[in-house]
């Protein structure tokens, strides 16, 4: 199989249905299938031209446009292993992405960091003349074998280049009608960026799988303005993190006659959220939660409402356990580890060149998610908090060392540490703690200059000395809640 193929065949079918619209205020940026299918094969053509072999890597620094799935696809096509990266990463740290994946080739957007690497660049300018070229064949092979590689920030403080196969396009379906209710005739808005993988698979490739449509907003335009631009171009599911939806709940506009329902993932839906949403809109908010191993595999969905306070079910055909710590399924109501079989097509081949590092995440025939959770008599699972101190920042997870890392680097900056803390109802912002005589404003600065924007801490508290365990370990649990706001 091929998993670009396996996403553009519907729409093989239908060339003259309207595959992508990129939409802003005052324009549209129209697709069909058959001019994106034919930029998809031709970049394919184009990157075996410029030397690229199946099996090679290409790394990603573009921006928010439609060459970013393109290219993605057009890779995967060829054989080529894309590596998709944020264009919010410095010089820092793409340079460490970039040793660690060793690419052939590195495509580049304008203004966009590249890394201390000597493999060739090319430009986005280059790139869109491929678009045009002869059709490459989709190629084919083994199911198990590796189609692209994304990063993701684990326990182990660093971020691990997470290896994905073919056949994970395969369980992505899955969430059709586990969170989506997708149907061929829907138009998918989706509220995030082309290089952000929530975007790029619930908001491009899953609607393309069925042949729908999807809608995405401009870059520059204001969430504010999402509303009206669902309105006007059809939107029958909006997908957005919950503060996308948030921000828009504070602006003034009618309900979106076409709209179903929404569906948020990225960072926890406070259910006061979901009942303001209800109330607003007259719809509901379906909620997913999952992993860079695996995607999505928790949900809410239009036919199974996720219950108040919890996160949903697991989605059909995805077997999931809350183990104790020999590795055992607990009974309903027990708290545990929550886990996932470890022959579910989506999850993860492993970690790049860490053998190890992927080994300590299973238990038997389970991978560990990483989070604590309990299972009620009916199958919903309620989460209990991560088993590590990974934070979220807007939909991203970061580990505290990433940060910690870089600040620790700062003149007088003394011993560091970051935690997520809360400062209101269903928010949290990354906070960061330091023991020096360095002032916040100069630690702020060299944050701004080192980190990507993300993982930029939003708030700077300085202590006599950070709160640590028994062992000596920086008790981050602690400072999260001496320093979350009263949220009641």
């Amino acid at each position: 199989m091929n998993l670009a193929k396996h996403v553009l065949q519907a729409g093989a079918s239908r060339p003259d249905k309207l595959a992508l619209s990129v939409i802003g205020p005052s324009r549209a940026e129209r697709w069909s299938y058959a001019r994106l299918i034919g930029a998809v094969r031709g970049t394919a053509t184009g990157l075996l031209q410029a030397g690229v072999r199946p099996g090679d890597r290409l790394l990603m620094r573009l921006g928010n446009t439609a060459a970013f799935p393109i290219t993605y696809l057009g890779a995967i096509t060829a054989g080529i292993v894309p590596i998709p990266t944020s264009s919010m990463l410095t010089m820092r740290e793409i340079s460490k992405i970039a040793a660690e994946t060793d690419p052939a080739l590195i495509v580049a957007g304008d203004g966009i960091a590249l890394p201390d690497h000597p493999a060739p660049v090319l430009s986005e300018r280059d790139l869109s003349g491929f678009g045009t070229l002869p059709p490459a064949e989709y190629a084919q092979g083994d199911p198990d074998r590796l189609a692209y590689i994304i990063y993701t920030s684990g326990s182990s403080g660093h971020p691990r280049a997470v290896m994905h196969a073919h056949r994970a396009i395969l369980a992505r379906r899955m969430m059709f009608d586990g969170w989506y209710g997708l149907r061929e005739n829907d138009r998918m808005m989706h509220a995030g960026a082309f290089n952000w993988t929530y975007t790029l698979g619930t908001g491009l490739m899953d609607p393309w799988t069925m042949g729908a449509t999807a809608l995405i907003p401009a870059g520059g335009t204001a969430i504010e303005q999402l509303p009206l631009l669902a309105a006007r171009h059809g939107a029958t599911i909006l997908a957005a993190a919950p503060g996308v939806f948030r921000r828009m709940l504070r602006a003034e506009w009618r309900p979106v006659a076409n709209l179903r329902h929404g569906l948020a993932a990225g960072e926890r839906l406070d259910p006061g959220l979901r009942t303001e949403w209800l109330d607003r809109t007259g719809t509901d908010l379906h909620e997913a939660m999952g992993a860079s191993e695996i995607s999505t595999f928790i949900s809410g969905s239009p036919d199974r409402p996720a219950p108040a306070a919890t996160a949903g079910f697991p989605q059909p055909g995805r077997y999931v356990a809350v183990l104790d710590d020999q590795g055992s399924p607990l009974p309903a109501g027990q708290p545990g580890a929550l886990a996932v079989r470890s022959d579910d097509p989506g999850l993860f081949l492993g970690y790049l060149g860490q053998p190890g590092e992927t080994a300590s995440r299973f238990r038997g025939a389970w991978f560990l998610t990483g989070d604590q959770a309990q299972q009620d008599a009916n199958g919903a699972i309620t989460l209990l908090g991560r088993a590590d101190d990974i934070m979220n920042a807007g939909g991203f997870r970061v580990a505290p060392p990433e940060i910690e890392e870089v600040l620790s680097g700062f003149p007088g900056a003394g011993d560091v540490a970051c935690t997520e803390i809360a400062v209101g109802s269903g928010s949290s912002i990354i906070a960061a703690f330091w023991t020096g005589a360095a002032e916040a404003a100069g630690l702020r600065e060299f944050a701004e200059a080192n980190l990507a924007r993300y993982k930029q801490p939003r708030e700077y508290i300085r202590l006599d000395a950070l709160p640590r365990t028994a062992t000596g370990k920086i008790n981050r649990r602690a400072l999260r809640e001496t320093h979350s706001k009263d949220t009641a």
